[in-house]
């Protein structure tokens, strides 16, 4: 299953989305899917969309692709590539929707640049996003929510869409809840959902 959904991601290479979804109104991203299970509910609930998930770990894709095999859902491609790559590689404003969801906090002082949401990573999302398309970014980390926040609201292409405390404490009914969510719960973090 995987030759058949693998969206190649070469050195040098472009990813046109309306070439691999051509059938579909829009596509949405998915940065480091982990278990896949968000994705797969996504893409189940929104068959009119196209789905491009990235992660690298071989037992995350090989879960996804149970998942896509099981619902028998034909709107998932992906990159088991870099996620910085595939974006780099996307035509410009080719993504309505973008997701980062609980990513690797990277702790410690000396590895923060190894974050994710970073100014160069905005920059190349802001350039693979159409006008009005959403960004959604979950975390349990409280220094790296303010981390992310103070670099998103910086950023003169993002605008935070948060109206009350509610928009960032409560994930939205359409935004499948994740592993990741479940285990913050239970060790009792409380994680913030961004848009």
């Amino acid at each position: 299953l995987l030759p058949r959904l693998r969206v190649s991601v070469a050195e040098g290479a472009v990813v046109d989305p309306a070439m691999l979804f051509p059938d579909k109104r829009e596509v949405w991203l998915e940065l480091g899917f982990g278990g896949g299970e968000h994705l797969a509910a996504q893409a189940e609930a929104n068959p009119d969309v196209g789905f491009i998930g990235t992660e690298l770990f071989l037992n995350g894709i090989g879960s996804l692709l149970r998942h896509v095999r099981d619902r028998q859902l034909a709107n998932v491609r992906i990159a088991d590539a870099d996620s910085f790559r595939l974006i780099r590689a996307l035509t410009p404003a080719s993504m309505a929707r973008v997701s980062l969801l609980f990513p690797d906090p990277w702790p410690k002082v000396r590895h923060h640049r190894r974050r994710f949401v970073r100014e160069e990573m905005l920059d190349l999302l802001a350039a693979a996003m159409k006008d009005g398309a959403e960004f959604r970014f979950a975390t349990d980390h409280a220094d790296y929510c303010a981390w992310a926040l103070a670099r998103i609201v910086r950023h003169s292409a993002f605008v935070w869409a948060a109206e009350t405390a509610a928009d960032w404490r409560t994930r939205s009914p359409d935004w499948p809840a994740t592993r990741y969510e479940q285990r913050a719960l239970a060790a009792g973090r409380q994680p913030v959902f961004l848009r």
